[in-house]
Formats: C-alpha cells, structure tokens, sequence
C-alpha cells in the first residue's frame, strides 16, 4: 500500500481498536477481569460510589438477618447490587459525556440527568424493598 503523505510509511497491519476479540480462552477472562477492576478503581473516585458501596458493606450483611427466606434474601441482596450497578452505568456515560467535551450543551446534560435519575429509581426501588421487609418482620 502507498502511503498518501510522502516521507509517511503506512502501517503493516492496523492496530485493533479492542485487543480483547483477539484473546481466548483464560487470557481472555484473565484480562477481562483486570479491565473491571480498573473499572472499579475508577469508580471508586466517585464520591457517590463510595458512599453506596459504604452503605451495601453494610446492607448485605443485614440481608442475611433481615429476609426470612432465601428468596427474601436474594432480592433484597439483589435491590443493593442494582444501585452498585446503575451507579457505576451512571459514572461511565458521565465521563463519556465529558471525554466529548467539556462545553455545556443540551444532549450532553440531558444524557447526564437520565443517567442520575436511573440511579434514583435504583434507589428509590431498594429502599421501597428494604421497607417492605423491615416492615413485614417488625411490624406485621
């Protein structure tokens, strides 16, 4: 291939934009595991984040107490890992929406409240399941 710029050598093989469709097998999942927890250290900048995954260190030990089944249990294990969920969905569009760019611009803060708002009904749902439950073992 003739390079378009003269003094310029074009590449031999095009570096692939997600090295992860290369990879098999346990190197595969190997990486993939290390690319999450990155995603995790990044999160963990978000004060938000940390102050949720506060309040799941010590609402999943309480699941166990509170739910009278394993069913029980898992939902209410389940209502906390959703908020975890949402809220690390939520930090990646916010800082998608500002590797855009940092100008204000209606898409950019419209993109940034859906994403909050989904963590507000995240928590707006776990705390409707934890009442329920606190409800039915202390009062009904």
């Amino acid at each position: 291939m003739k390079p378009d710029t003269p003094g310029l050598a074009a590449p031999e093989t095009p570096a692939s934009a997600n090295s992860q469709r290369d990879r098999a097998g346990i190197d595969r999942l190997w990486r993939a595991t290390l690319i999450s927890l990155h995603g995790f250290r990044a999160a963990w900048a978000e004060a938000s984040f940390r102050q949720e995954v506060l309040a799941a260190a010590l609402m999943l030990p309480a699941s166990l107490w509170l739910g009278n089944t394993w069913v029980e249990v898992a939902i209410l294990t389940a209502s906390v890992l959703l908020v975890l969920i949402v809220e690390l969905l939520n930090t990646a569009i916010e800082a998608v929406v500002d590797r855009v760019g940092p100008e204000w611009h209606l898409l950019s803060k419209s993109a940034k409240d859906v994403g909050s708002a989904a963590v507000l009904l995240s928590l707006l749902l776990c705390a409707g399941i934890w009442a329920t439950a606190s409800w039915q073992k202390f009062v009904a």
